[in-house]
């Protein structure tokens, strides 16, 4: 055998899970790998393979076993290993035999810190065939599997029972047994088109025979992308297009070795239900990719990709077209009974539902939330009326069989439903709009109804949770309540709403009352959302000191803090930051040591030089520039107005001993040194861009 061959692996199972296909896939080769390179045999490409039935990687010129190497192995220091008569001591005859040796065939080094034994031999390295069975073997055991299965009367833990192993290094078998299953060259096509074995002659040769004979198509990529083209293809000949839920088609592709696509049909009657529901039974139930028009439109169209070449694919057709009519039906029924009630027909429902036991019904949680709601309505110029029936509708179609039936339609139920009741179009999408986002990167709400719910939602869950002394631990988050601070903050930031957030969670705990009993619930609520905060900007690339800098003034709301963000990023930019960002954390560090009370104002009669008497002209001058530009949330023009202080700011710090003897001169300047440090904390907390 040469120096190097191609290496092919491929465990055959049953058909494994397919949601997890991709990961598992991706994991073993990930594993396969490391085990290679922590052995030290070489390797050139990579190539993964992944079917219902089986995990496979095509390794190029990987080496057929260990180089040989020098190993030099450091012992005890001279010292240690003899004593005064020069005798061997205990430490040196240990390391002999570990090295299986004699202390004499030892030799020396001689380094920095003295001398020491080592051992140096010659490693002739190992064959890869001796190696290659424990590296395959520990690439299966690090598999993401939580709940391994055996099977028969084998001792194996697998996903799934395994049923061959091929195992080729060249043209040479590895020989092993992995999972109770012997390695050879045989591997099994598709299990109705070519049930029988494929002998590989060769690893190079795998994909190839597996498709051309055997009816399967291994490469996950490979397939994946046939069935995004047969799919698109035959939308197009029925005028319209797919839904290419990326989810769904790797789905798919998992559940298919060999794709043939079947479009199938269902009757007009059903598109009278909302989409949203035939859409998600048709995705989710069936595995179909739904179809709609040039406008968007659903139509009665579906395709289904069969894991079969049928002489017959209209049975297939028939087939599929009777499966998922139960379906279609089972959600106009629901649909037409819930349309013999009003969305606030509900609500009587809701008082039976708890929500938390110590925070009451969810009956109870609208009320807060409608309270709320319309209070930030006013804050944002929406309508109070209509964010306040909203916020008590919002749970209606919790109680609707839709919803029941299908969980994923919470929201959407209740625009479809408030269309049918007649309510007015902003409150209807609200509905809607009262779960976003629903996870990160989700769309949030827009209209200014929709915006009130959906925040006074999670304020009043954060609250609450917080309030009865529940807050997140670890990574045990019951309640999503890090979901809930993103999102309330994601709706606060990019809508830029002018609320303030202290004052938004203190209106929520008084509306919860004596139903919470944590005394700092508002402040720690608070400061839960902030540390939340940090990691939004942090995607922003925004440095964490910069974050701390404007965290340390506790601004009032988002767009608050994040015109200050801006401001201070713009002033780390400027020539003169770096020298007052340190003049700033010495002023911090000079007030903290202050004892008692200093007086209000500064007395110029105090001053023993005219570096005081500069400083002092220059702070009283930038106020009066700057406070009326703080007014109007200019942050950074303040900023860039106060770089003009460093100069005085330096030649005080030069020549003026802030803890003078006198107590007088030296409150004196503790109080100038306070003003000018309340300028900059207008903004933000400059001394902690000090690093």
């Amino acid at each position: 055998m040469a120096d190097r061959a191609d290496l092919l692996f491929e465990l055959g199972t049953e058909e494994l899970p397919p949601v997890a296909l991709k990961r598992l896939s991706d994991a073993l080769t990930r594993e396969f790998v490391a085990g290679l390179e922590s052995a030290d045999i070489a390797y050139g490409e990579v190539k993964s393979f992944a079917a219902p039935r089986r995990l496979g990687i095509l390794i190029t010129d990987c080496a057929t076993g260990q180089p040989d190497k020098d190993v030099e192995r450091r012992g005890p220091a001279v010292k240690a290993a003899f004593d005064a008569d020069g005798n061997a001591t205990k430490a040196a005859e240990g390391f002999a035999r570990s090295c299986g040796t004699t202390v004499d065939q030892l030799q020396r080094i001689e380094t920095e810190k003295g001398g020491w034994l080592t051992y140096k031999v010659h490693q002739t390295g190992k064959p890869a065939a001796e190696l290659l069975p424990g590296i395959a073997e520990t690439a299966l055991n690090k598999l993401p599997i939580p709940k391994r299965m055996r099977w028969g009367a084998s001792e194996a833990q697998f996903v799934r029972p395994v049923h061959w192993l091929l195992f080729l290094h060249g043209d040479q078998v590895v020989p092993c047994s992995i999972l109770d299953a012997e390695a050879g060259n045989l591997t099994y096509g598709h299990r109705f088109h070519h049930p029988g074995s494929l002998q590989i002659g060769k690893p190079a040769e795998y994909a190839d025979k597996l498709e051309a004979q055997g009816y399967v198509i291994a490469d996950f990529s490979v397939r994946r992308e046939k069935i995004r083209n047969h799919v698109m293809q035959t939308a197009e000949t029925l005028g319209g297009s797919a839904d290419m839920d990326d989810d769904l088609l790797d789905e798919v592709t998992a559940l298919n070795e060999w794709p043939v696509p079947i479009a199938g049909a269902f009757e007009e009657k059903y598109l009278v239900v909302p989409h949203e529901a035939l859409v998600y039974t048709m995705k989710l139930n069936q595995k179909y990719f739904p179809m709609f028009d040039a406008n968007g439109g659903l139509m009665n169209h579906f395709i289904t990709i069969a894991n079969i070449d049928s002489p017959k694919p209209e049975l297939i057709k028939e087939g599929n077209e009777r499966v998922v009519r139960p379906r279609l039906s089972d959600a106009m029924f629901f649909w037409t009974q819930d349309g013999k009630k009003r969305l606030e027909d509900h609500q009587e429902s809701l008082k039976r539902v708890v929500f938390q036991q110590k925070l009451g019904s969810m009956y109870e949680k609208s009320q807060r939330v409608a309270a709320l709601a319309s209070n930030i309505a006013g804050q944002i110029d929406g309508e109070t009326t209509t964010a306040h029936r909203a916020g008590m509708l919002s749970r209606c179609d919790l109680m609707t069989e839709m919803v029941y039936e299908f969980p994923a339609m919470q929201g959407i139920m209740g625009r479809y439903q408030a269309a049918r009741d007649g309510e007015p179009e902003e409150l209807g999408q609200a509905m809607d709009e009262f779960y976003m986002p629903r996870y990160s990167g989700d769309q949030l709400p827009q209209t200014k109804t929709g915006i009130a719910i959906s925040l006074a939602e999670r304020l009043d869950t954060l609250v609450g949770i917080f309030g009865i002394g529940m807050k997140p631990t670890g990574d045990k988050d019951p309640f999503a309540l890090r979901r809930a601070a993103l999102g309330a903050l994601r709706i606060m930031q990019e809508h830029a709403l002018p609320v303030n957030l202290g004052e938004l969670l203190q209106q929520t705990a008084d509306g919860l009352g004596d139903k919470i009993s944590e005394a700092d619930v508002v402040a720690d609520v608070y400061d839960f959302m902030i540390e939340r905060l940090k990691g939004l900007y942090h995607e922003r690339a925004i440095a964490a000191n910069v974050f701390e800098a404007v965290a340390a003034v506790r601004p009032e709301s988002t767009a608050d803090f994040d015109r200050r963000i801006n401001a201070v990023v713009a002033f780390e930019n400027l020539p003169q930051a770096e020298s007052l960002a340190a003049a700033n954390k010495r002023i911090r560090n000079i007030l903290k040591k202050v004892d008692g009370e200093t007086p209000d104002q500064v007395d110029p009669t105090l001053f023993e030089g005219d570096e005081e008497r500069a400083l002092h002209d220059q702070v009283t001058a930038m106020a009066n520039l700057v406070n009326p530009m703080l007014e109007q949330y200019d942050y950074e023009g303040s900023l860039i107005a106060l770089a003009d202080l460093k100069e005085p700011v330096d030649r005080f710090f030069d020549e003026v001993m802030v803890m003078a003897d006198d107590q007088a001169i030296r409150n004196n300047r503790i109080v100038l040194l306070n003003q000018l440090s309340g300028l900059f904390l207008g903004v933000a907390d400059i001394s902690r861009l000090q690093s």
